[in-house]
């Protein structure tokens, strides 16, 4: 019994600390999306802005998830959203990581009044509550997803210029950059070559985890009418047309289950990549 117990705990042990059932789950979700967003217009016997069918329909054979108010089918439409609400997620965490991991970077790195000025901008961003800033950004701006994604820049990256700052203090402190400084090595490569590398583990995790954030975010701003205009089938703009209609409740399941499962696909994924990236995190 013993010896079986033990070989047991040995199979466990040679597994990989992020490969649980969670990480497999949420992974398996964000591949289901992309593969979706990429291949439905080849399959979809539906198209997202056309008439499908009579005007609320519940769910039935032809239509899984019924039609809306303007007779078009909700699955199709949700299934569509993906296309719209990934790529502004991905486009914004990008931007966000570029411009707060660069101006961080700066900060932690030079010191003195760069950094201060720096991070006092920072703290004036963080200062205003994300939804209400993206709001105000967006209405200034006007309504649209080019809009909202510039607003949601500007909510998140102040995010990853704290975060990079912290990294860059931390190792720079490391005896690997002191001797390059002392070898006589320029600034620019001490950040670029020894510094840079090992501070990117918590920025892509803390991105991976913030993407379903964004893809909240910006159906939140649809939902006000400051994101998608109609009748681009996003997930906030089909939450706000079943809020109108609030008895025919399977024209927001649709969106408001796309949603969810990003958002724990997400979250799950990035809880892989901290325990695989820093086997210490438990």
């Amino acid at each position: 019994m013993s010896a079986a117990v033990t070989r047991n705990a040995g199979r466990r042990a040679m597994l990989p600390q992020w490969a649980t059932l969670p990480v497999v789950f949420g992974g398996i979700i964000v591949l289901l999306w992309v593969v979706v967003g990429i291949t439905i217009p080849l399959w979809t016997p539906y198209d997202p802005t056309m008439l499908a069918g009579g005007r609320f329909q519940p769910p039935n054979a032809s239509h899984w998830l019924g039609t809306d108010a303007l007779g078009r089918d909700v699955l199709t439409r949700t299934l569509y959203g993906v296309r719209h609400s990934l790529p502004i997620a991905a486009l914004v965490i990008f931007c966000a990581v570029l411009i707060g991991g660069t101006l961080g970077a700066i900060a932690g790195f030079v010191g003195g009044l760069v950094d201060s000025i720096i991070m006092r901008l920072v703290d004036v961003t963080l200062s205003f509550p994300p939804i209400l800033l993206a709001m105000a950004v967006t209405a200034a701006l006007g309504p649209g997803l080019g809009n909202a994604a510039i607003a949601m820049v500007i909510v998140w990256w102040p995010i990853y210029a704290r975060l990079m700052r912290a990294q860059v203090l931390s190792v720079r402190e490391r005896e690997h950059v002191e001797a390059a400084i002392a070898a006589g090595a320029t600034r620019p490569r001490v950040l670029t070559k020894h510094i840079l590398p090992l501070c990117w583990s918590p920025i892509i995790v803390n991105a991976t985890m913030d993407f379903g954030q964004v893809v909240l975010l910006a159906a939140s701003l649809s939902f006000i009418g400051l994101g998608a205009v109609p009748p681009t089938p996003e997930w906030g703009q089909m939450i706000s047309d079943g809020a109108l209609h609030f008895y025919r409740w399977w024209i927001a399941a649709g969106p408001g289950i796309a949603i969810l499962s990003i958002v724990l696909g997400f979250n799950f994924l990035g809880d892989g990549l901290r325990d695989f990236l820093d086997p210490r995190s438990k």
